[in-house]
């Protein structure tokens, strides 16, 4: 009896921990098609816990086993991103940024966005490039950049927007990391995007980059060619946008409501021409 309970215990807990990794896989995923692949590795990988259990099918069993591998490996591909983003997460022991806990650091007051809008839109006016990095809950540390940049450690404003992206600052051609209420560091070096978008310049393929790798920041890009306003979020682009339109976007992602719905995301415009 006490072996029988013992196996029982076990069979519990095997179902309770592989149910809150499943949990916490269906937890991250926001795309519908992804989902949908997700589902059918889930069930693939259930088929094959119950037909290994069964001593009578050994030949179903070792297909159903070469079928789970070839799409181990073919989600493995698809989802190199995640699966980098995962291991970065795991190995830096942000659980919390994992489960996608909200922190009090991480929520900007109303006036913190209407100073990012206004400074944007001051910038796009005078055709300023910038590069503006939001971290909405990513936990952004020195090591997720390529040069991270010099610690600024004030109070979000404005003036201080505008001047760090002045003409004529040694920190103008990075990108600016704003956490909360506060403006953390200026003249941080973005990782690129892997992908291969001809017509768009160094700063919004920075922009994709970012968040490519985290999909709990967002970042605003300006046009030092065109004075185009655009915003990147998970990995794709909207532009180009109005000021007003910036600020619906910002209040709507900053409150955790994705404000970039299907028909609205995009990588890019039809317009052929290359920014900076």
């Amino acid at each position: 009896m006490n072996v029988l309970e013992a196996e029982l215990s076990r069979q519990i807990l095997d179902v309770l921990f592989a149910s809150a990794i499943g949990f916490l896989l269906f937890f991250r995923v926001k795309e519908q098609r992804t989902l949908w692949l997700l589902r059918g590795y889930l069930f693939l990988v259930a088929l094959g816990w119950f037909v290994q259990r069964s001593e009578t099918l050994p030949l179903t069993s070792k297909l159903v086993d070469a079928l789970v591998l070839a799409c181990s490996l073919s989600l493995a591909i698809l989802w190199q991103g995640e699966l980098r983003r995962l291991m970065e997460l795991l190995g830096t022991l942000r659980l919390a940024v994992l489960l996608g806990k909200s922190q009090n650091e991480f929520q900007a007051a109303a006036g913190t966005v209407g100073s990012i809008t206004e400074a944007a839109g001051r910038l796009s006016q005078q055709r300023r490039g910038a590069l503006i990095v939001v971290d909405i809950g990513s936990d952004l540390r020195p090591e997720d950049f390529l040069n991270p940049g010099v610690v600024i450690g004030a109070q979000m404003s404005r003036e201080l927007l505008l001047n760090l992206f002045a003409a004529d600052t040694p920190l103008h051609d990075g990108a600016v990391l704003v956490r909360g209420n506060r403006i953390e560091s200026a003249g941080v070096i973005l990782p690129l995007s892997r992908r291969a978008v001809s017509r768009f310049g160094t700063r919004h393929l920075a922009a994709l980059g970012i968040t490519e790798r985290f999909d709990r920041c967002i970042c605003i890009v300006v046009s030092e060619e065109t004075g185009t306003l655009s915003l990147a979020n998970q990995g794709r682009l909207e532009r180009p946008i109005t000021s007003s339109r910036l600020q619906e976007l910002l209040t709507d992602l900053i409150s955790g409501v994705d404000a970039l719905p299907p028909s609205r995301r995009s990588v890019g415009n039809p317009s052929p021409e290359s920014l900076s």
